[in-house]
């Protein structure tokens, strides 16, 4: 009879953590990879509306300042390369092409406001527009949906186009500790501690934004109850989990399109 084969060790087999570099110029170059593969993605997935939309991080060095992709350029065309560098009143300080002064009012307002957030994650996505114009929060209707529990807010006004600081001040305030804000009859907004969970968060509070209004129309959703939503937001809801998550997209999207880190 054949035996079983032995199983191998857990430490020799391969699981991904992120990774620590050893200067800000080798993690500048990784900031700026991730955050041109995030947009490509966001393109993939539909959340491009004409020139709407950013994704920005952090400079590792230059701790109030903030890359970002530019303006009018497609989602899809986006590489590292082609990001623009903004300081936090918005003026390009490294990049030749414009960068949405509406969208990066809130954006450095957020950035401003929270040292502990390296990304921003904003778009205006179908199912995120849809669930901010109820001025409702994400409920804990499925186990996606816990790891926002308690843990988003809701910007319960609209103002027109964000074109101030004062504005952008606003949201960072709803904000708060957060992960997310919905922004009523604007849309979703989310931060993380690497351009991998502001992205992942940005996807899957859309797709949950997506589940609870399909639940809805069908029906009355049941709601997990409080201890069980809190436990696991406790277990799927760091930021670390999220960078974990989003690894697959990750890979997809940089195999497909090695262009990207150009």
């Amino acid at each position: 009879m054949t035996e079983t084969p032995a199983p191998i060790p857990v430490e020799q087999l391969r699981f991904s953590m992120p990774p620590v570099h050893d200067s800000p110029a080798d993690e500048r170059a990784y900031r700026k990879e991730r955050l041109a593969g995030a947009v490509r993605l966001f393109g993939r997935l539909g959340y491009e509306e004409g020139v709407s939309g950013h994704v920005s991080v952090r400079d590792p060095e230059f701790a109030d300042c903030f890359w970002v992709n530019p303006f009018g350029v497609p989602f899809a065309h986006v590489a590292a390369g082609d990001l623009v560098l903004v300081n936090a009143a918005g003026q390009v300080v490294v990049g030749r092409r414009h960068v949405n002064q509406a969208a990066f009012a809130v954006h450095a307002q957020v950035h401003l406001a929270r040292p502990d957030v390296v990304a921003v994650a904003h778009t205006h996505s179908v199912h995120g527009r849809a669930l901010s114009a109820l001025g409702e929060l994400i409920e804990p209707i499925t186990q996606e949906a816990c790891a926002f529990y308690q843990d988003h807010a809701l910007f319960d006004r609209y103002t027109g186009v964000v074109v101030d600081e004062a504005e952008g001040r606003r949201i960072a305030e709803a904000l708060g500790p957060y992960k997310a804000v919905i922004l009523r009859n604007h849309g979703l907004l989310t931060v993380g501690d690497s351009v991998d969970a502001a992205a992942w968060w940005f996807v899957s509070m859309e797709r949950c934004a997506q589940v609870q209004l399909a639940a809805r129309a069908a029906g009355k959703p049941v709601l997990i109850e409080h201890r069980d939503a809190v436990d696991t937001r406790e277990q799927l809801g760091s930021d670390l989990v999220a960078w974990i998550n989003y690894q697959p997209m990750w890979q997809q999207i940089s195999r497909a399109e090695p262009d990207l880190l150009q």
